[in-house]
């Protein structure tokens, strides 16, 4: 008797917290002037509506049509502001008031948060071109770890495989010789593990679901390099490898294309071995490239802003609270008024008519502003020289049956549709 009548007494004083939490939270948006958006439900907010699979779609479709290209959604007791069009996120991401991250509790726990972004950005950045990133010592590991990569696809003699772990493996190993000075056999099972473990972070956190004194010496401490290595590994990971087998994807299922790109190759580059330098000599496949990462829109929800202080934007006031804002790049790399054919792979979007290749103010595959990707150049250079040192090799065909119109799969990253690829060695080069 007297259990059941506890359990009543805190099942009243939670609905009463609820009930006083959501009052709170309506005069808070109403006193902020937040953006509209759907009204939530008790404890889970929107989250009734919110599937993962169709996440991007539902916020650049229905809830952008309603409300515009600003929005407010509820995650659980969370306020999530999200942007919609070019110059809004554009705005966003440039300001200097809206460069915080939210916590998020999925990341914390295993990223722990470094203290003070700037400082640790400008020590990544430096760090990073001291060993070598964007010279000829870091294009140097990328070609020997391509070599490796030929031979690994050469060992499959034309049959079918999967590809995912094998790319990956090849790619970490690029951070990896950066970080700890050394390369991992790409059949190592313990990186093979750590690169499955990375793939599996990023899966999960895809589920909806204070300073020290002024002084930098206190940034550098353990806590602070953990956390940066482990964004430094994960992002110079997955995300490019994840562009590369939506690239050997698109090839499989438009082989015109690829034998345009092998033409190219073999005009640009012969036999000799693919160089960075290449990349402005060959306009198609560099359009093909960007148009992989246009189409396949690795990051579609971006990684979440927050508010440093109160802020007024676009009309409306956003409040220094642990709410977060949403920059999407999905709508802007599908913008139909600047891609000609958003919903087609069509390498012409960053061709003219004379086939050079063009650059669209859209294309923001790595973010813009203060936070954009640190290893955006590296990136760039890891992807061509993957793509064409593959493509120079084989010829990539899919195995019967595959079909290609399979949704791409679920995560903080947007991966390809469960597939494998017989890669043909190509005799003519």
């Amino acid at each position: 008797m007297f259990i059941s009548d506890l359990l009543t007494i805190l099942l009243t004083a939670l609905l009463c917290l609820i009930m006083v939490r959501n009052v709170f939270n309506q005069k808070r948006s109403i006193l902020y002037n937040y953006p509209p958006g759907p009204k939530p439900l008790p404890i889970i907010g929107n989250l009734h509506i919110l599937s993962g699979e169709t996440l991007q779609t539902y916020f650049r479709g229905e809830l952008s049509k309603k409300y515009g290209s600003i929005f407010t959604v509820h995650v659980g007791g969370e306020k999530t502001v999200v942007l919609c069009d070019y110059e809004t996120v554009k705005e966003a991401l440039h300001a200097e008031d809206i460069l915080d991250r939210p916590f998020v509790s999925s990341f914390d726990d295993f990223l722990h948060g470094y203290e003070n972004w700037k400082i640790m950005r400008r020590f990544a950045l430096s760090t990073l071109r001291d060993y070598g990133m964007g010279r000829k010592l870091i294009e140097d590991k990328i070609k020997e770890e391509s070599d490796y990569l030929v031979e690994t696809f050469k060992s499959y003699k034309g049959k079918a495989f999967l590809n995912t772990i094998v790319i990956s493996a090849a790619v970490a190993n690029i951070i990896v010789s950066i970080l700890i000075g050394h390369r991992f056999d790409n059949r190592n099972p313990k990186f093979l593990r750590l690169v499955e473990l990375i793939k599996d972070i990023l899966r999960l956190l895809g589920s909806p679901s204070v300073l020290e004194k002024n002084n930098n010496e206190l940034y550098f401490h353990h806590n602070n390099f953990t956390s940066l290595i482990t964004n430094l590994f994960i992002a110079g990971t997955e995300t490019t490898s994840t562009t590369i087998q939506w690239a050997l994807f698109f090839m499989m299922k438009h082989p015109e294309i690829q034998t345009n790109v092998q033409k190219e190759i073999e005009k640009v580059i012969g036999s000799s071995r693919p160089q960075s330098e290449h990349r402005k000599l060959m306009p198609y496949t560099n359009a093909v490239i960007h148009e992989t990462q246009r189409f396949a829109n690795i990051f579609p929800l971006n990684v979440p802003h927050s508010t440093t202080r109160d802020v007024k934007f676009k009309g409306y006031v956003l409040p220094k609270v642990r709410n977060s804002s949403d920059p999407m790049l999905s709508p802007i790399l599908n913008d139909k008024d600047r891609f000609q054919r958003p919903d087609e792979f069509y390498p012409q979007h960053f061709l003219d008519s004379e086939g050079n290749f063009i650059r669209n103010e859209n294309f923001l595959p790595f973010s813009t502003g203060r936070r954009s990707c640190v290893g955006e150049n590296l990136a760039k250079m890891e992807i061509f020289l993957f793509f064409t040192r593959l493509l120079q090799n084989f010829t990539l065909r899919a195995p019967p049956g595959t079909n290609f119109d399979l949704p791409s799969g679920i995560g903080f990253t947007s991966i390809p549709p469960y597939h494998k690829m017989c890669a043909m060695p190509r005799t003519q080069i």
